[in-house]
C-alpha cells in the first residue's frame, strides 16, 4: 500500500508537471488553476486504473493449478465510474493441483481456498468438497466423511451442480 501511495503522488506530480509545461509554452497565459487540476486528474486516473487492473494482475500471479472459482464485482456511488463498469474487489481461488482425495470415499476432496480482497492479505481456508452429493463443508477434526452420497445438511452446504468450485475440483 505504501508503494501505491508513492505511485499516486508521482502521478499527481506528473500531472502538475504537464500543467506547468503547458503554462510555460503559453507564456503563463494558461490559467493557474490548471496545475492543481491536472495533478488531481493524474492521481484520480492512476487510482482508477489500479483499481481495475488489480484483479487481472493478482489472477496472473496465481501458480499453475490454482483456479479462480468466484469473483465479486461491486458498484458504489462513491466511485461513480463503477456504476457503469463494476469493479472486481474480491475473488476466491481453489488450489486444484493439491486437492487431496479421501481414501474412504473417492467422491470427497480436501481443497484449499484462497480469499483475495483488494488491499488486504490473502486468507486460506480448507474446505471439504463432496462431488457425489454436490456439497461442501469446512474442514475440522470432528468432521465425519460420509461413506455414500448422503450428507448431513447441518454440516454440509449444498451447491448447484454447475458451481465453479464443484466443476474445478470434481472435473479436473
Amino acid at each position: 500500500m505504501l508503494w501505491e501511495l508513492i505511485a499516486t503522488l508521482c502521478a499527481g506530480l506528473a500531472g502538475a508537471g504537464i500543467a506547468l509545461f503547458i503554462r510555460k509554452l503559453t507564456f503563463k497565459k494558461a490559467p493557474k488553476w490548471l496545475v492543481p487540476t491536472l495533478a488531481g486528474i493524474g492521481m484520480l486516473t492512476f487510482q482508477i486504473q489500479s483499481e481495475y487492473s488489480w484483479y487481472s494482475h493478482q489472477a496472473s500471479l496465481l501458480p499453475e493449478g490454482v483456479v479462480v472459482v468466484k469473483t465479486v464485482e461491486e458498484q458504489t456511488p462513491l466511485r461513480p465510474w463503477s456504476m457503469v463498469y463494476p469493479q472486481t474487489t474480491r475473488f476466491i481461488a481453489a488450489d486444484i493441483n493439491n486437492a487431496a482425495q479421501n481414501d474412504l470415499n473417492q467422491d470427497v476432496y480436501l481443497v484449499d481456498l484462497y480469499f483475495f480482497e483488494r488491499r488486504l492479505a490473502a486468507k486460506r481456508v480448507t474446505q471439504v468438497v463432496h462431488c457425489g452429493a454436490d456439497a461442501r463443508t469446512n474442514f475440522s477434526s470432528k468432521l465425519e466423511v460420509p461413506s455414500g452420497n448422503q450428507v448431513d445438511s447441518r454440516e454440509w452446504v449444498s451447491l448447484p451442480s454447475n458451481d465453479p468450485l464443484l466443476t474445478a475440483v470434481c472435473h479436473s
